[in-house]
């Protein structure tokens, strides 16, 4: 397999060798951002229980809401695909764009402007320190892909998406793919 670098637009694939870590175990996570002062991204593929209505008061959308990951679970991050619309959006990679006006969004949405296939909510973030997912790299936490679906991305169904990457990725990682999340259930 061929090892490409992390950029902001790749995919982190969770190993497999990272179960029982809560967070990640069977991660797929989008990379926001990547310098040298670290990385931010967001796991596409944990959905929360709630959805927007649940946590922003005016709202009646149903808006379904993800686990981006471990830091600031406390705050509410968006990834979209539409910045001509959200003003102060940042561009990630192929379409994709992080934040903007949340006061637009929201007026956007209650206007019904904005589609769940435009936008995808989260608490939280993953992030890490300078240094630290190279290191992570090292340790095979982490399987660095191209992001092959462009701004589709924010469409992308969960419930199999790291199941999904483990066929794509052939080999060993094939068995893995059928493999109980809880190794303890076989």
């Amino acid at each position: 397999m061929i090892t490409i670098k992390p950029e902001k637009g790749h995919l982190l694939i969770a190993e497999p060798s990272i179960i029982g870590d809560t967070s990640f175990n069977r991660s797929v996570i989008l990379l926001a951002d990547h310098t040298v002062e670290g990385s931010v991204g967001f796991i596409l593929n944990k959905p929360l229980e709630y959805t927007l209505k649940d946590l922003v008061p005016n709202t009646d959308a149903e808006f379904k809401v993800y686990n981006g990951g471990p830091v600031e679970q406390d705050n509410l991050y968006f990834i979209h695909k539409i910045p001509e619309l959200i003003p102060e959006s940042i561009e990630i990679s192929l379409g994709i764009y992080w934040g903007g006006d949340f006061d637009v969004v929201l007026n956007l949405i209650n206007k019904g402007a904005i589609k769940p296939c435009d936008i995808r909510f989260f608490l939280g973030y993953s992030g890490w320190e300078p240094s630290q997912l190279e290191s992570e790299l090292e340790f095979n936490s982490w399987i660095v892909t191209e992001n092959i679906y462009k701004k589709a991305i924010i469409e992308k169904k969960e419930d199999s998406f790291w199941r999904e990457k483990m066929l794509e990725l052939g080999g060993d990682y094939s068995i893995w793919s059928n493999a109980p999340e809880n190794p303890t259930y076989n």
